[in-house]
This record gives C-alpha cells, sequence and structure tokens, in this order.
C-alpha cells in the first residue's frame, strides 16, 4: 500500500489519525455496519486508526480527514486473526515422528514426552528464540492475538520459566502443567495432581491468565481435571481444557460445568455434548492442523454450528501434532474438509478466537477495538479458501502500527 503523506502510520502514536481507504471488501464482524451479516461487510471501503485503536469505519467516499492517508489499491482487509490455542514455548523436533506416521511406520520415541525432555535440556535464550521465531511467523500470516501455553516442562521450574518466557512476549499465556503425567510420576499420577495444583501452579499462576488440562484417556480423567481446575480458579486463573480430541470423554461436559472459555479439539461429541455447549458461554475451538497432521477424524464443524455452538479456529501450533502457524491453512482446511463456509471460517478465526479468549478488543474492525488487521492480496476473504498454500496476507498492522 502506498501512502499519500510523507508521515508514516507504522511511527504512529496516540493522538496521530489514518485512513486506510480504497479497500474493496472491508470485514468489521460487527453485524451491525455494513451488509448486516455477521461479517459486516463494508465493500468500497475505509477504516480511521487513532493511535492503537479502530476511530471509523463505512464507505470510502464518507470518511473523514486524517493526518495520514494510506491507499489499499482494492485488497481487502480483514481483522487480525486471532489464535486462542498453541504450544509455542518448546526446545527440540519430531521430524522423525511425523515421517514415521506419514509413512505407516511404528514409531515409539516418546511423543510429549519426546518434547519434555529436550524443553528441560534448553537455556532460557533458547526457548525464548523459539517462542518469538514463531509468533514472528504467525504474525507475518496474519495473526495478530495469540494464546500460548506452558505444558512441555512438566517440573516446577521448567514450568514457571516457561510462562514467564511466554508472559514477556504474548498478551495471552496459559498454564498447562497438567499435560501429562511425566515419566518421573507415571507410578503416581496423584502425586503429580497434588504437585500441579499446589507448588507448581503457586509458581505459575503469577505469569497466566488461564489453566488448562489435557482431560482424555492417557492424560488426565475428569475427576482429576475438575480438581486441577478448580485450584487454578481459586487462583484466579480461568479454565480452558483439551477435550474429546482422541475419545469421548467428559472433558466438554466439565468444562461447561466450570464455565471454562473453550473446549478445545471437540473432535468425539455425543448430542448432550453439543447441547451443553449450545447451551453455555464455552467455545468450541476447532484446531484442524491437528486432524491433518495425524490423519485423525475431522471434527464436525457444521454439527456444531447448526446447533448454535459458538466455534473458533485455530492452529495448535505445536512440534508434534499441529506444526502449522498458519491461520489462513487451517481455515482453508475447515472450509474444504469439515464443512464450514468461507463466513463462518474467517469469522472463527477472528471473532471466534476472541471469543474464546473472552476479548472484546479483538477480532472485529468497529470503532473501539485495537487496529489490528491484515491486508490480503485479494478482492475478497473468500480467497483465503479459494486460494489455498497462498501467501495473500501482504500486509500487518497491530495496535495501529504497521507490523509485517
Amino acid at each position: 500500500m502506498s501512502s499519500t503523506t510523507s508521515a508514516t502510520p507504522a511511527g504512529a502514536t496516540h493522538g496521530t489519525t489514518t485512513v486506510v481507504t480504497n479497500i474493496a471488501t472491508l470485514v468489521t464482524n460487527d453485524p451491525s455496519l455494513g451488509d448486516g451479516s455477521p461479517l459486516g461487510l463494508i465493500h468500497d471501503a475505509a477504516v480511521v486508526i487513532d493511535g492503537d485503536r479502530v476511530a471509523w469505519t463505512g464507505e470510502s467516499s464518507k470518511a473523514p480527514a486524517t493526518d495520514n492517508r494510506v491507499d489499499a489499491g482494492g485488497r481487502a482487509v480483514i481483522p487480525g486473526f486471532v489464535d486462542s490455542h498453541s504450544h509455542l514455548v518448546f526446545a527440540g523436533d519430531r521430524t522423525e515422528e511425523f515421517n514415521a506416521r506419514m509413512s505407516g511406520r511404528a514409531y515409539s520415541a516418546g511423543g510429549i514426552r519426546t518434547t519434555v525432555a529436550a524443553t528441560r535440556a534448553a537455556t532460557d535464550a533458547e526457548l525464548e528464540a523459539t517462542l518469538t521465531r514463531y509468533l514472528a511467523e504467525a504474525l507475518r500470516q496474519g495473526t495478530t492475538t495469540l494464546e500460548t501455553k506452558s505444558g512441555y516442562g512438566l517440573t516446577v521450574e521448567d514450568e514457571s520459566r516457561a510462562l514467564r518466557i511466554a508472559a514477556a512476549h504474548t498478551d495471552e499465556v496459559t498454564y498447562l502443567g497438567a499435560h501429562i503425567v511425566p515419566p518421573d510420576h507415571a507410578e503416581d499420577p496423584a502425586a503429580y495432581v497434588a504437585l500441579v495444583t499446589g507448588e507448581m501452579l503457586d509458581a505459575c499462576a503469577p505469569y497466566a491468565r488461564w489453566i488448562d488440562v489435557f482431560c482424555e484417556k492417557g492424560a488426565f480423567d475428569g475427576d482429576q481435571a475438575r480438581a486441577i481446575l478448580t485450584a487454578g480458579r481459586a487462583r484466579g486463573l480461568h479454565p480452558r481444557v483439551h477435550a474429546n480430541q482422541l475419545t469421548y470423554g467428559p472433558g466438554v461436559q466439565l468444562a461447561v460445568e466450570l464455565d471454562a472459555a473453550s473446549a478445545d479439539h471437540c473432535t468425539h461429541l455425543t448430542d448432550q455434548d453439543v447441547d451443553a455447549l449450545a447451551n453455555s458461554s464455552t467455545v468450541a475451538t476447532l484446531l484442524p492442523g491437528a486432524e491433518f497432521s495425524t490423519r485423525a477424524e475431522w471434527p464436525d464443524a457444521r454439527r456444531l454450528l447448526d446447533a448454535g455452538v459458538t466455534v473458533a479456529l485455530s492452529t495448535d501450533c505445536n512440534p508434534g501434532s499441529s506444526f502449522t502457524s498458519s491461520v489462513p491453512f487451517c481455515i482453508a482446511l475447515a472450509v474444504r474438509d469439515m464443512r464450514m463456509t468461507p463466513d463462518e471460517a474467517l469469522w472463527s478465526a477472528t471473532a471466534g478466537g476472541a471469543r474464546a479468549l473472552r476479548r472484546d478488543d479483538v477480532g472485529r474492525l468497529s470503532p473501539g477495538a485495537y487496529a489490528d488487521l491484515a491486508v490480503l492480496d485479494a478482492p475478497s476473504h473468500v480467497h483465503l479458501a479459494y486460494r489455498p498454500g497462498v501467501p495473500l496476507v501482504s500486509e500487518v498492522w497491530r495496535r495501529g502500527r504497521r507490523a509485517a
């Protein structure tokens, strides 16, 4: 895009206004604007940014005067993606595991435990370098808000340092000491639950907003998960749940019972699970990168949406089961293999992710929201699914500044 003044919006401060104009299609995610749809589409549109916030949206011809003017060149503009589920504080590589899985060969190197061993052995600097590398990678692809978790340390020291490092770089941080029972507690999982809800929680709570648990056969059962989430909530951390990914289980019902912000994965659901989600404020966060990378059954997004469940789409970026930071890739998978429409998939990857983080200041481009936007080298957001694998995000603004 080009500016018609010498001032650079990238250096804008509070009180400096910029209009981004000549937008072919603007997605606001505000149904009171534009065409009245959930996406609040405005054609031949403009956005006015004041400091780090959106001040005005509407038709280009009606845009107010501003300090700076930027021409979008007939491109589409969407809210920055809100990736509400990732695991980015880790070390090591699991290429051999993925290659074996995709080649149909048996492989027993340890899965999550492999990453735990590498993460424990890494220095703070190495963990920080990995985190910032993938944050930058996600930003270039349009992600402006990202949640990340601990879960690869599984000791008091390693979980707390993971969260300390994450909190220095991301707005949304989740304590996932209850990822798996580590090998050193394999004979006494109750003692590990006591650690997660006691000393480890004490060390981790100052750095996190959320607490999560992998409620699944082979990880933590319903009673263990309830104890962990309840302890976290007593320390001011709000629940999230890895729920019903591998099998039917109690995860979704527990998430709804505890008013968790999200139940994530949601692959194996009963009618009762769907009804519970539809009648709650818990968001079903779908993570198609995991199904793609493990050749597992796809979540039935259509079933959830038709029942009135609020759905988010996220990457689940992690080194084992979904090593992608690309929300556009996940949108394409959701449309092709999970029966979502392009509109639904985009909403779920922006406003849906914001709902999963209980945020109303991101995931939309309407007055009062953060000026987080992605410019697509296409006239419409539909191209995210129509042209899969093509790097359509040509420019990213975060908090009113050009970021990528």
